[in-house]
This record gives structure tokens, C-alpha cells and sequence, in this order.
């Protein structure tokens, strides 16, 4: 089973989750099929930018599937977890500008993984943004609660993380969760453009920067 379609559109690259009829949910082989995606668009030369978003209208993930998660023994679930936090990681420090197109909703674990990325570009008009750990009793890792404070906005990640309210792209953009929002057909199309705008920026350059406006993360790096 495929997870992603990875394309590149000029010098962008668009990794796109395919499964959204599944709620484009984690497992260990969606993280692993996303980290060989990663090696790629890591090792790429040149001034480049990166999006991620999903091919479904409504969804974009709900993050880890749960069903699954419990088929496994406490030792695959722990390997697991290791590996989607060291993937957090690897997304946060990504060595190019990053945008999310969130094109529904974006639930737990995608919620957690999107905040890991440079820029947060959101459906207007349809579509929730939701941390419901609290609410399903399973609370964030350390690196989990590194990665959700990348959000600037520490009211409404306070917001989000106690209460578990789902929020659509218009609250989303007035708690800086979203740093743009769309609708639905504008989404990829300014998306891409503010990609293109990005991926002309020096690689070496804007890498360093980001760390330094990430150093929790950085200090992670060797556990990539």
C-alpha cells in the first residue's frame, strides 16, 4: 500500500497523502514511506521548498490510527512512537522551507506534525484543527510538547492543548495557528505560489535561521 505521491513543480516539492478516504492515518509503514520521501527531498541540491498537504477535499489526517496501534505488542508500540517523535524532529529541522496546505481536517497527530512545519496554510471554509489528546486520554511526549509550542501563539495553544476544541481556518488564522487561509480552490494555488517565493531564498541561509528560531528542536537533532 502507497501512502504518498511525491512530485516536484518546478523547485518545489509536493508530497501529497493519498489515502484520504482513510483519514490518512499513521502507522509505521505510512512514517517509513514518509521518511524515504524526506531522504529525497533532504538530500536534493539547490534552493528548493517543500509542502505537504492530502488529495481529499475534506481531510488531511487524523493522525495516528488508533485501530491499528492497538493490534501491536507494548514493544512495537513504543518503536512507534520513537519513530514518529524522531520524525517530528526530522520535519521541524528539514533543510528548506516548509509549508502544510491543510486541506480538511487535521486532527492528533497531524495537528501535532503540522505544527513542526515553517508555515500553516488552511481551508477557510471547511475543515477543523484539533489536539483532542486530552479528551482520548493520551497525553504528548516530550518531543510531542516541543514540537506543539513551535506555535507562537501561547494562549491558543493553551487553548487547544487543555480543552481539545476543534477550530475551523477563520480561529485558526486569529490564534496564528494558520498563517494563511483559502478556500478551497484558492488553497494550492496560493500554496504554491508562496512556495515558489520561498524556494528562491538561499537553502544554506534560511536552514540556519530556522534552527536558531528552533533551538529545543536543534538540541534534538542527533535523534533524527
Amino acid at each position: 500500500m502507497s501512502y504518498f505521491e511525491l512530485k516536484q513543480d518546478g523547485n518545489v516539492f509536493i508530497l501529497t497523502m493519498i489515502n484520504g478516504d482513510k483519514d490518512n492515518t499513521f502507522t509505521l509503514e505510512f512514517l517509513n514511506e514518509l521518511n524515504a520521501h524526506l531522504d529525497e527531498v533532504s538530500l536534493s541540491t539547490g534552493n528548493k521548498a517543500f509542502i505537504m498537504t492530502s488529495s481529499h477535499p475534506k481531510t488531511y489526517s487524523t493522525g495516528i490510527n488508533l485501530d491499528w496501534l492497538m493490534t501491536q505488542s507494548p514493544e512495537q508500540m513504543k518503536f512507534f512512537v520513537d519513530t514518529l517523535d524522531k520524525t517530528l524532529i526530522r520535519l521541524a529541522l528539514l533543510n528548506l522551507p516548509t509549508i502544510a496546505c491543510i486541506t480538511g481536517n487535521c486532527y492528533a497527530g497531524a495537528a501535532i506534525m503540522v505544527c513542526a512545519f515553517d508555515f500553516r496554510f488552511m481551508r477557510e471554509d471547511r475543515g477543523r484543527f484539533c489536539f483532542p489528546e486530552v479528551n482520548i486520554r493520551i497525553p504528548f511526549t516530550e518531543v510531542m510538547d516541543e514540537i506543539i509550542d513551535l506555535l507562537p501563539n501561547k494562549q491558543g495553544l493553551k487553548t487547544l492543548a487543555l480543552t481539545g476544541q476543534a477550530m475551523g481556518g477563520l480561529e485558526c488564522k486569529a490564534k496564528d495557528v494558520a498563517d494563511e487561509i483559502y478556500s478551497q480552490e484558492a488553497l494550492p494555488i496560493k500554496t504554491l505560489e508562496f512556495a515558489k517565493a520561498m524556494a528562491e531564498k538561499d537553502r544554506s541561509t534560511y536552514t540556519r535561521i530556522k534552527y536558531g528560531l528552533k533551538p529545543r528542536i536543534f538540541a534534538r537533532k542527533d535523534q533524527k
